[in-house]
């Protein structure tokens, strides 16, 4: 038994030893960074830049490498059924809190199958209305959804996407009918109800700030929980009257699942260097981003609290994808 227990120790201390000479000797060629998402859009503006200092960090170039489709899971799915060495990492957003309780049947499991590494940075988002709609506030606005059940309509970049569920979410929290209108993109929705095709939309700040300050828009509340620099004089949606109504678009770094602990650690302190530099801070403030960073373990939880919560919004609102 104790020559057992001494070849156990043995054993543990080898591959404590192995795991980190692998992390110290770690990256010896390039990484892929995929990006669910297409070019130009927020995910690939963020992840270029993160990538960017990242290969100065990791002395390796780190490779963007776009991968869009079904709303972020192809992207995602690719990195989660790459080989577990370190060398393939994913910059996912809300898709993968969500895509559970939305789809059926998955070719991932987004727990299971992925590692988190570190939260990246957040957008908020803000609920605008077209200059027609007679609501000056979100009090108003939920006052005059129900004086006009099935009336009122909101735009969305698409079913499922975190801007449709947070309309959702209002209705929800409210008790609200309203009619929804996917397109394809945010942007979108938000130029069709500049257009009077739709009254209401829930869109990050960055793409509704110059509509709000040309006065294309009217903003009733940012669902986040402080105001904005940007938008100081716009109430948060628990200001403006409705509690638990929060919506924040949010990025995060994962690899696959079996990554060792000490390449995840490795990966984790040199992306938290990343957001934490003063050229990175302002370059992503200035586009509408705010900088943040976890520990892997609390990335984990992270997304365990928002994939039941939006599984509620998408039960409560009997959401399907076709």
């Amino acid at each position: 038994m104790g020559m057992r227990m001494a070849a156990g120790a043995l054993w543990l201390v080898g591959t404590m030893l192995v795991g980190a000479s692998w992390a110290q000797s770690y990256p010896a060629k390039p990484v892929r960074f995929i990006l669910p998402f297409p070019p130009g859009g927020p995910t690939d503006i963020l992840g270029r830049a993160i990538g960017q200092k990242l290969s100065e960090q990791l002395g390796q170039p780190v490779v963007a490498d776009n991968r869009p489709g079904a709303g972020g899971n192809l992207g995602a799915e690719l990195a989660a059924k790459a080989p577990p060495d370190g060398y393939t990492i994913v910059l996912c957003a809300p898709s993968i809190a969500i895509s559970p309780s939305l789809y059926k049947k998955l070719n991932y499991d987004p727990v299971k199958d992925l590692a988190p590494i570190s939260l990246v940075a957040s957008i908020p988002n803000v609920l605008l209305v077209h200059p027609s709609v007679p609501a000056r506030t979100l009090k108003e606005l939920v006052q005059l959804a129900r004086r006009n059940p099935g009336n009122l309509n909101f735009g969305s970049g698409g079913i499922g996407t975190s801007n449709h569920l947070g309309s959702e979410m209002l209705k929800g929290l409210a008790k609200l009918s309203m009619v929804h209108v996917p397109y394809k993109g945010s942007n979108m929705a938000m130029i069709n109800m500049m257009g009077g095709q739709v009254d209401m939309v829930v869109i990050g700040v960055p793409a509704a700030l110059p509509q709000i300050r040309a006065g294309k828009v009217r903003a009733l509340a940012v669902l986040a929980p402080a105001r904005l620099a940007t938008l100081p004089e716009v109430p948060t949606s628990k200001e403006a009257g409705i509690d638990n109504f929060e919506v924040l678009t949010w990025y995060g770094i994962l690899a696959p699942a079996g990554v060792p602990g000490a390449v995840i650690g490795r990966l984790n302190t040199e992306i938290v260097k990343v957001m934490n530099l003063a050229d990175m801070k302002e370059r992503l403030a200035g586009i509408g981003f705010d900088p943040m960073t976890s520990t892997p373990q609390h990335f984990a939880e992270f997304i365990k609290t928002e994939t039941v919560r939006w599984g509620k919004v998408i039960k409560e609102a009997g959401v399907k994808v076709e």
